[in-house]
């Protein structure tokens, strides 16, 4: 069972693969005159001629074929080991190139989850792979022959042959248990992996489950989940044990019945008694190199059908992306626009439908309506995020599809009310931005967005950022998001509810250089707070995946249409709320 295009990725390691099995062999070799040494040294004892110079010699012989054994084996481990030792980077180099390739949209065609079970525990089987399976494959082939050719000319063809013919019966078990195993042992990765989506995504969203009291129903389906698990891990385990006796008794009955055939030969006077011991010794060697084959072929199976998801991932087609670069001109202009877009998540759930809309080079202008409409999805778009939409989307002039992803990002920035930080410094965090950035610069972006004071009390730039800002408050963290995005300095920015999910102070500071950037900046702002949006150079109204009304906030008031309607309906709800905390 050969993967040709695992091993042609892999390619470097078949010069070690030969290693390993000429050091084996040489191994076999110095076990096969050990034995034929053993033997000679036993039939002298028990005739009695053995001579002092005789034992000598043969202890000798003894000896200096240990010692090459000892280096065979050690050879044959360090050749194994270098067969493998690329393997799990090649692999997961290979995966991160293919993610990179497949952009920010990857998730759309794959699941994070299983991404991270191919990249470490299934790259993790092919290291058995290739410096265990593939040597012995080719070994357990060579073994046989060469001591049949050997027992054959120096002890007896009828044992040799019956040893011989009775070695063929593990592959054919071999070959019966991959038939069900392939099966198997897929199911067993399709479960695996999706046990591991459902954990990933509970841990994520642990928090709203405890808020739900949802946490205990979540556990229980994890359970099912992880009950189904343990019950295909356990076809899987007993499948290879079964296999294991079938192979045990193939090797041993086999062993013994060559053994068998031996020593009747020698009561029938037709081998003599150093003969009959070489083919009892050796006997096992027949079906020892196939019978730790078949050991090794149940973890090799079981890399194989990782393998199989991995070339899925890495199958996986990637949108046609151009690699035009923007000239100092067309920065300069660099306006959006969006015709006649179409997007669905699903086939038959349409989200967008036929969106058109215009951002002009430094304008302010901004994205409003109910949620579900498509506010997000749009903001996803103009990122890079999704893919798959019809239609057309410029940007400068330049059509999406024939700029790069870097490109795409590198001139326009966005800034989401979940924007991550990573765990370390706040240093750090900025520097993702700006890895240049002097410290000058740094603290400047930190002072726009009134953050500094605060930091300086901790550690200035060095403050410790846990993982996702969870040892600061979130308006905290939304502020140091964007004064990450400040230091990216693009072209353009794309605020999507920056400002959900923290307090009115923040949300008050936020907006100040939001509006702040606008004079300076092209910037899409997308808020579920109207009152935000009033001194925007156009607005968007967004019902359901289509442009309902256009225009200044001046405009949509005036037309009293569905702008009008939300504005009022918030204001209203908002001066309800004062009146009570004065009440209060």
């Amino acid at each position: 069972m050969i993967k040709t295009r695992l091993v042609k990725l892999l390619s470097h390691a078949r010069k070690y693969i030969l290693y390993n099995i000429l050091w084996q062999w040489g191994a076999l070799v110095t076990q096969i005159v050990a034995v034929f040494t053993i033997s000679g040294l036993f039939v002298n004892l028990y005739e009695g001629n053995i001579t002092e110079n005789n034992m000598m010699q043969k202890g000798g012989i003894l000896a200096v074929v240990l010692l090459v054994r000892f280096l065979c084996e050690r050879m044959a481990a360090k050749a194994s080991y270098q067969a493998s030792v690329d393997v799990k980077r090649v692999l997961r180099d290979k995966i991160y190139e293919k993610l990179l390739k497949l952009g920010a949209s990857y998730h759309e065609k794959i699941a994070t989850s299983e991404v991270v079970q191919l990249s470490t525990e299934g790259v993790e089987q092919l290291e058995t792979y290739f410096g265990k399976y593939l040597p012995q494959l080719f070994y357990s082939l060579l073994a046989p022959l060469t001591l049949f050719i050997v027992l054959s000319i120096a002890a007896s063809v009828r044992a040799s042959v019956v040893l011989l013919v009775c070695v063929p019966l593990i592959p054919a078990s071999i070959v019966v248990v991959q038939k069900i195993a392939k099966r198997l042992l897929n199911r067993y990765w399709s479960i695996y992996t999706g046990l591991g989506d459902s954990f990933l995504e509970n841990l994520q969203g642990l928090t709203t489950l405890k808020i739900y009291q949802a946490d205990g129903r979540k556990a229980e389906e994890m359970d099912e989940e992880a009950a189904e698990f343990r019950r295909i891990t356990m076809k899987v385990l007993t499948m290879q044990l079964n296999s294991t006796s079938v192979m045990d008794i193939v090797a041993y009955g086999g062993a013994a019945i060559g053994m068998v055939v031996a020593v009747n030969e020698f009561l029938h006077g037709r081998i003599g008694l150093e003969q009959t011991l070489c083919i009892v010794l050796l006997a096992s060697e027949f079906f020892i190199p196939l019978r730790l084959l078949g050991s090794f072929f149940h973890i090799a199976m079981n890399g194989m059908a990782a393998s199989d998801k991995i070339f899925r991932l890495l199958d996986i087609k990637e949108e046609e992306t151009g690699k035009i670069l923007f000239t100092k001109e067309q920065l300069g202009k660099l306006s959006v626009e969006m015709e006649d877009v179409y997007f669905s998540y699903q086939e038959e759930r349409e989200i967008l439908h036929g969106i058109s809309m215009r951002i002009p080079v430094g304008s302010f202008v901004s994205l409003v309506g109910e949620s579900g409409g498509g506010k997000s999805t749009i903001a996803s778009l103009l990122s890079g995020r999704n893919q798959g939409y019809t239609g057309q989307v410029t940007l400068g002039g330049v059509s999406a599809a024939d700029l790069s992803e870097a490109e795409w990002m590198r001139h326009v920035t966005v800034v989401k009310h979940d924007s991550y930080l990573f765990q370390g410094t706040v240093r750090e965090n900025l520097l993702l931005a700006k890895p240049d950035a002097t410290a000058r610069e740094m603290k400047e972006v930190l002072e726009k967005v009134n953050l500094w004071g605060y930091l300086q009390g901790q550690g200035g730039l060095d403050t410790k950022v846990s993982e996702n800002g969870d040892n600061l408050s979130g308006g905290q963290c939304q502020r140091l998001s964007l004064a990450r995005a400040l230091l990216h300095d693009s072209e353009m920015y794309i605020f999507d509810e920056a400002t959900s999910n923290i307090d009115a102070e923040s949300e008050e500071m936020i907006m100040e250089v939001v509006h702040e950037l606008a004079k300076k900046k092209t910037v899409l702002l997308i808020s579920h707070r109207l009152l935000n949006v009033v001194p925007s150079d156009c607005i968007y109204m967004l019902q359901d995946g289509e442009i309902a009304e256009s225009g200044t906030h001046k405009d949509l008031m005036a037309e009293k249409g569905a702008y009008y309607r939300l504005y009022e309906s918030q204001r209203e709800l908002e001066e309800f709320g004062k009146g009570r905390v004065e009440i209060g």
